[in-house]
Order: structure tokens, then C-alpha cells, then sequence
């Protein structure tokens, strides 16, 4: 068996965005401060951990609940980490994932690190790592941007741009940085055929991700509607998130 590559190889301008907000109701308090196990890394920590290890281009945390906690957690990895602080974080997953996009749309507006697209995680699912993150972003890729060794540039067939008012800086390059194809991109992960976290949105489809994400619903109902990739993901992770301490120690 090869010995998978660790950390992989980072996708420029993608920016890993993970959703760690939630009080954590069912498992007692918030999930992005438990442990798999005694000697285990928190679920925020390996998060972030697997995101950066998978490829990612930096990662925005969004927090709420036990929010300086959280920070100071994610601070302490010494890491290319911002935090983003959800003040309406009790509506639903819809508002952590407006509040990382606006982020990340400051950003690009004020030309700070441009982001081209996100992928976003969740904080609760323990066994999806870099592996996931990593076979995520090569197959998503645009074949320009394409950064697999292996010298494979073809990728699958990508989801159309909407047709709504995007954010008013995608169609311009950023200090003068040609535009991407990652903007376009929509994908996200499967396993045993059923689709889960984490997902690629192209920074096309932020405005109209941001719309629909309302209560609990993040960005399900913008790729029920828009043609997407679909990358097969069950032979490195089941993707089951943990929403109770049984099914925290089951995946201990």
C-alpha cells in the first residue's frame, strides 16, 4: 500500500471554511471542544487540522457558541486560522455559513488573501481527514488549476454559474491576478453514494448560497437546484456526523 502524502499539496485560493459555531444541545455542550478520546485532539483541532493537511489555502472558523474558547484553541495551532464570530449562531447552520462568506467577500473586496472558493466542513465529523479534503479538491478541480502530481487534468463536469447577482468583485481579478476557474466550481463529497461534507462553492455561487441559507439549512438547497460534481468518498471516511456523546465514544 503507498503511504498517502502528508501534508498534500495546498490549492491556492481555496479557503477551507468550518462551521463550529453549534451549542451542542444533544451532546451536553459544544461539540467543537469534545474529544474522541482522553488523549485525542478536540474535534475543532482536527478540523482545522485535516483541512490545512488536505490542501487548503488557509481556513476561516466560524464560532459562536463558547466562541474564546474556541479561538483560543484554534490560536494556539499557530496556523494560517482566522475566526469569524456568529452572533445569530442559534438560528441554524444557514447563519454560520452567511457569516463565513461575508468573511470571506470582505476580504476579497479589501484585497486581503483573495479566495477564488470555500470549502466547507463541519465541526462534527470526526473521521474525515486529509484524505477526503485532499481527493475533494483534485477532482473538483478546474484543469488549469489542477495540482495532482499523478499528471492527470481532466476533471469532471462542473456546476454552472447561477443566475443571480454575484458578489460584485468575481468577475475582476484581484491586484491584477487573473481570474480563476475555481470561481465556477460547485462539488461536494459522498459516501456509499449519499452526499455529505465537505462541499466545494466557487465564489459564483456565494451570493446566491447566502440567500437561501436560512435556519438550518446551509447550502443544501443551492445544490439540490445547480448541477454539481459528486466525488466518491467512502472508501477513506463514513462522513457520519456525532450529535450525542454514545456516538461520540462509538467513534472513539
Amino acid at each position: 500500500m503507498t503511504t498517502p502524502r502528508m501534508p498534500f499539496p495546498r490549492v491556492p485560493h481555496v479557503r477551507g471554511l468550518l462551521l463550529a459555531a453549534g451549542s451542542g444541545r444533544r451532546m451536553g455542550g459544544p461539540k467543537a471542544l469534545v474529544r474522541t478520546g482522553p488523549d485525542r485532539p478536540t474535534l475543532v483541532e482536527h478540523a482545522v487540522t485535516s483541512l490545512l493537511d488536505g490542501g487548503c489555502d488557509g481556513v476561516t472558523v466560524v464560532v459562536g457558541a463558547a466562541g474564546p474558547e474556541v479561538t483560543a484553541i484554534v490560536a494556539a495551532l499557530g496556523r494560517d486560522v482566522d475566526v469569524v464570530q456568529c452572533i445569530d449562531h442559534l438560528e441554524g447552520m444557514g447563519a454560520s455559513v452567511r457569516s463565513g462568506l461575508t468573511s470571506v467577500t470582505t476580504a476579497n473586496r479589501e484585497g486581503r488573501d483573495p479566495v477564488d472558493a470555500v470549502l466547507v466542513s463541519l465541526v462534527d465529523l470526526p473521521d474525515v481527514g486529509p484524505e477526503v479534503v485532499d481527493r475533494l479538491l483534485q477532482s473538483s478541480a478546474p484543469a488549469a488549476d489542477n495540482t495532482d502530481t499523478t499528471g492527470a487534468t481532466d476533471s469532471p463536469a462542473r456546476g454552472a454559474a447561477v443566475d443571480a447577482t454575484p458578489d460584485p468583485t468575481a468577475a475582476q481579478s484581484d491586484a491584477g491576478r487573473p481570474a480563476s476557474g475555481w470561481r465556477s466550481v460547485l462539488a461536494r463529497t459522498a459516501y456509499e453514494g449519499t452526499p455529505g461534507h465537505p462541499v466545494v462553492i466557487g465564489r459564483d455561487h456565494w451570493a446566491a448560497v447566502a440567500e437561501a441559507a436560512v435556519g438550518d439549512r446551509g447550502a443544501r438547497d443551492h445544490f439540490r437546484t445547480n448541477e454539481h460534481v459528486l466525488v466518491e468518498c467512502g472508501d477513506l471516511a463514513t462522513g457520519v456526523d456525532v450529535d450525542t456523546p454514545d456516538e461520540l465514544a462509538s467513534r472513539g
